[in-house]
């Protein structure tokens, strides 16, 4: 991982940490897979964070930039997918 996960200085800790494990979350999504829920529950957490859509689709296009992974793919799979289900991007 030669990237760093985009985040705003004005966050407090706990969301910091919050939006980080959501990335951290979507990248294994890409590597390994992940449990729909677990993905889905960060992302809640993630929206409470950063309730804009459009600081949202900042935050992806620039993660997606420097990692190629994007968190909307991701939960867009992981929405679409039925209850325990695995997502592998």
């Amino acid at each position: 991982m030669n990237y760093s996960y985009p985040i705003d200085e004005t966050w407090t800790k706990t969301e910091i940490i919050d939006v980080v494990n959501f990335f951290s979350l979507v990248e294994r999504t890409y590597e390994d897979g992940i449990l729909r829920e677990d993905l889905l529950l960060a992302y809640e957490r993630f929206k409470q964070v950063v309730p804009s859509k459009s600081e949202e689709k900042q935050l992806d296009a620039k993660f997606q930039k420097d990692s190629g992974y994007s968190s909307y793919r991701a939960v867009q799979k992981a929405k679409a997918a039925s209850s325990g289900a695995k997502i592998k991007m």
